[in-house]
């Protein structure tokens, strides 16, 4: 066949010199996330124009400010009824703007207004040379130990492009969820995943680990993302489009029109098993399962804990989305094909995540591996496969990420003379020392070991509800199991921290700012208000629960 002959089969348009049509975007729709880039760009210039002395104040305030504005962006959005009756696509069909886009994008930017407070917060280490200094490295450039260090901290500097990068991944993670093609998931992707790699680097103290495990995220998470972008390639060759609602089509066999060149390749299951696995594969390597989870426990130690605490919390929310929307709008076609391995994902990533942190010693570890669990947790409701799955879902997203934000808040409070004390022995007794840092702690522990009353219970009972009425009964039975063993290790350190004698040369409790103060109240009273009556924000999530296609 000549080269001709295949040209026409691809582009069989009429005439080649039809003029381009201007692109419609829908300005309104996507303004939660353009707000975010715009004030990013915005922090880019402060940067760049601001005097330094100012910056960390004008940083602050535009972080703040615009993830407020886009915050009621998408709750005048879901007003409008965006969520619901006038769900649609935008952007020339590359963003979905629907009911589980606008719950997952406000949880981010709510999680992402707590994660600045940590951020922002520079109350915790004393004062160096006079200035107050937070958790970032003075100058991220400078070698460790260097002079050019030395001589950043002595003149105070404060790494204040934190402020632009969170904002950057924020938007990156707005996206990620609600991308209704392939390649818009693939930039998103990478737009929150290249900030996230910048800022796991710049920790004050310990600056070697903060680097390895920079590195060691940057490098794993570039091995993904070639991954997913593989998979596009060959969902892309398998459906002759990037586009959800045509490959779903496809895959569906009720494609309108039929070309030469798809029916050719339609018939070629490997492109479309193959792809659809590896796509599949980074998101699961973003939402930390197990068999790719290696990065989680390195870089949750050595990244600052603001910055872990933001991540665990909101890249999970969009990742999870992107899982969603993947699995239920493109592939529900291969539901046989992808429930098995999904189980399996699932059960592994409950039993690993639960037992490897019983060995655990360094309470950053400890929460990583949690936070493994509760990633195949939040697995059984996918696989539900049932709009009782995706409003679970949404639901436990929602309550694990305040949970996760002021977890990690609390860890920062918990110091000695080299920065955090992370080690779960300095920890022993600080029910006597100070029993309000401790029993908040010891609040979120219970609410991630899912102890009724807790937010933790609502969503693990909501989940595995939605997982046993799709037919996943044994998921729920070592669910269950998992949970049992989970809270053995949330426990251990609750009757570390109540009834351990306090170490003479143990570790104090710094006194925070208002701002980690309000991140970690906002934490409590997420984590007992949907424990205690969840059903409006259950309500809320089941309304949600409905992809546009």
């Amino acid at each position: 066949m000549s080269a001709s002959a295949v040209h026409s089969l691809w582009t069989n348009a009429a005439d080649p010199i039809t003029k381009i049509d201007a692109p419609k975007i829908e300005y309104g729709q996507l303004s939660p996330t353009l707000i975010v880039i715009g004030a990013a760009i915005i922090g880019v210039l402060v940067e760049a124009f601001v005097p330094r002395k100012a910056r960390y104040y004008a940083q602050v305030f535009v972080s703040v400010v615009a993830l407020a504005a886009a915050f009621a962006a998408v709750v005048a959005l879901a007003a409008g009824g965006y969520g619901t009756t006038k769900a649609g696509i935008a952007a020339m069909g590359a963003i979905a703007v629907d009911g589980p886009a606008l719950f997952l994008q406000g949880t981010i930017l709510l999680a992402g207004i707590l994660g600045v407070f940590t951020f922002a917060e520079r109350r915790l280490d004393p004062a160096a040379h006079g200035n107050r200094v937070d958790s970032f490295a003075a100058q991220a450039a400078s070698v460790p130990g260097s002079d050019s260090e030395k001589a950043a901290l002595k003149a105070g500097f404060a790494t204040t492009e934190v402020f632009p990068l969170l904002l950057f991944a924020i938007g990156g993670m707005l996206i990620f969820p609600a991308a209704n093609d392939l390649l818009t998931l693939f930039i998103a992707l990478e737009v929150f995943s290249l900030p996230l790699y910048l800022l796991c680097a710049v920790a004050r103290r310990k600056r070697l680990m903060s680097q390895e495990a920079a590195v060691k995220y940057f490098l794993l998470g570039a091995f993904a993302s070639a991954f997913t972008l593989f998979g596009i390639a060959l969902l892309y060759g398998y459906a002759g489009s990037v586009k959800y609602a045509t490959i779903a089509q496809v895959v569906d066999g009720t494609v309108g029109e039929l070309n030469p060149a798809l029916a050719g390749t339609m018939g070629n299951d490997a492109l479309l098993l193959i792809g659809a696995a590896m796509v599949v594969m980074g998101l699961l390597f973003k939402v930390g399962a197990v068999p790719f989870h290696m990065w989680t426990p390195d870089v949750y130690q050595g990244a600052p804990t603001p910055v872990t605490g933001f991540m665990a919390a909101a890249t999970k929310v969009a990742a999870f989305g992107a899982l969603l929307r993947l699995l239920y709008v493109v592939l529900p076609g291969l539901r046989w094909d992808w429930r098995p391995v999904m189980w399996a994902v699932a059960i592994v990533t409950m039993l690993g995540g639960a037992i490897v942190a019983i060995t655990q010693t360094d309470i950053k570890r400890l929460l990583a591996y949690s936070s493994i669990a509760h990633a195949g947790f939040i697995l059984a409701g996918v696989i539900a496969a049932s709009p009782d799955g995706v409003s679970s879902v949404l639901f436990y997203l929602g309550a694990y990420s305040f949970v996760t934000i002021g977890a990690f808040a609390v860890v920062t409070l918990v110091r000695d003379a080299g920065g955090e004390a992370t080690h779960l022995s300095k920890w022993a007794g600080l029910g006597r020392r100070s029993p309000l840092v401790a029993a908040v702690f010891a609040v979120f522990l219970l609410a991630f070991a899912g102890i009724p009353l807790t937010s933790g219970f609502a969503g693990k009972f909501a989940v595995f509800k939605a997982a046993a009425e799709g037919g996943a009964g044994a998921i729920v039975v070592v669910g269950v199991i998992s949970s049992a063993i989970a809270a053995f290790f949330y426990i251990r350190v609750i009757v570390l921290m109540f009834f351990s004698e306090p170490r003479p040369e143990g570790p104090t409790v710094a006194v925070p700012s208002p701002l980690t103060m309000t991140a970690i109240a906002v934490g409590v009273a997420v984590t007992l208000v949907l424990g205690v009556a969840p059903q409006y924000f259950l309500d809320l999530a089941g309304q949600a629960g409905v992809f546009v296609r």
